[in-house]
C-alpha cells in the first residue's frame, strides 16, 4: 500500500478521503503550507510515495476582501508543496477547481484554455496550477463540491455546474487515487452531470428557494460544468482491472 501524505486534512474533500483510504493526514500546527520549512520537515519524515494536496482558501466571497490570504494560502501554499515534492521527488495530485474557466459555455474539457478567471479565488487556483505542472510527475484534478447537505435556504437557477455533494465525488477521487500510477494523464477532470445548483440543493434540501447570482456581490459564471468523458472512460478501464484482478485472486 502507497503511504500518501495529505494536506488540508480537516477540510471538506480532505476529512472525507480519510474516511475512504488510509492517509497521513497532520493537523496544521505541524503542516502549515504557508511554511516552507514544515513542509520539508513533513515530507522528509513520512517519505510519501504520493502527495495530495486538497488544502485551499475556499471562500470565493471572502478572497475578494482578503486577497492576501487567499494568494498566500492557494499561490505560496501550493508553491511551497512543489518545492518539497522536487526536493525529495514525490509525485502529487494536485486537487482543482471548474472555476478555472471563465465559464460561459460550460462543458470544458481537459484540453480547454482556461480563463480569463472571473474572481480572485478563480485566479489563485489558476496560479497554483501552473506551479503544479513544473513537477515532472502530477495529476490536477478539477472538481467542485459541497457538503453532505445544502447549507442554504436558497441557491441559483441560473448558475450551470457538475459539481455534486462531497461523498458522491469523494470516492470517485478516491479510485484515481488508488490508481495514480496508471493513469496516463496530468489533468483530469472529476465531476457528475450538468445541473443548475439549484437542481443539484433541491436532492437533498427539497424546500430550498430559488435565486439568482445577480444576488451576490462577486463575478460568478454561468455555465462552468466539466467534460468527463475522459474520466468516465478510465474509470471503466479501472473498475474493468479490479473485477479482474478480484477474479484471479478467487481462482487461486
Amino acid at each position: 500500500m502507497a503511504t500518501i501524505l495529505l494536506t488540508g486534512g480537516t477540510g471538506r474533500l480532505g476529512s472525507e478521503l480519510q474516511s475512504h483510504l488510509s492517509l497521513i493526514a497532520p493537523g496544521r500546527s505541524d503542516l502549515d503550507i504557508g511554511n516552507l520549512a514544515q513542509v520539508r520537515e513533513a515530507i522528509g519524515t513520512h517519505k510519501p510515495d504520493l502527495i495530495v494536496h486538497t488544502a485551499a482558501y475556499t471562500d470565493v466571497a471572502g478572497a475578494e476582501a482578503d486577497r492576501a490570504t487567499c494568494w498566500h494560502v492557494n499561490v505560496e501554499g501550493t508553491r511551497n508543496i512543489v518545492k518539497g515534492a522536487l526536493e525529495f521527488n514525490v509525485p502529487m495530485v494536485h486537487i482543482s477547481t471548474d472555476y478555472v474557466f471563465y465559464g460561459d459555455t460550460g462543458n470544458y474539457l481537459e484540453t480547454d484554455p482556461p480563463g480569463p478567471v472571473r474572481n480572485y479565488y478563480a485566479l489563485t487556483k489558476l496560479v497554483a496550477e501552473e506551479s503544479v505542472r513544473v513537477l515532472p510527475k502530477h495529476l490536477i484534478i478539477r472538481t467542485s463540491f459541497r457538503p453532505k447537505e445544502w447549507p442554504y435556504d436558497m441557491a441559483f437557477d441560473d448558475v450551470y455546474t457538475s459539481q455534486d455533494y462531497v461523498d458522491v465525488i469523494a470516492p470517485e477521487i478516491e479510485l484515481a487515487l488508488q490508481n495514480f500510477e496508471a493513469i496516463p494523464y496530468n489533468t483530469l477532470h472529476i465531476a457528475t452531470e450538468r445541473k443548475s445548483v439549484f437542481e443539484l440543493a433541491k436532492r437533498r434540501k427539497p424546500d430550498v428557494e430559488r435565486g439568482s447570482k445577480a444576488a451576490v456581490g462577486v463575478n460568478l459564471p454561468d455555465d462552468c460544468s466539466l467534460n468527463t468523458q475522459r474520466w468516465q472512460a478510465l474509470k471503466a478501464d479501472l473498475l474493468k482491472a479490479d473485477l479482474l484482478k478480484a477474479d484471479l485472486k478467487e481462482r487461486v
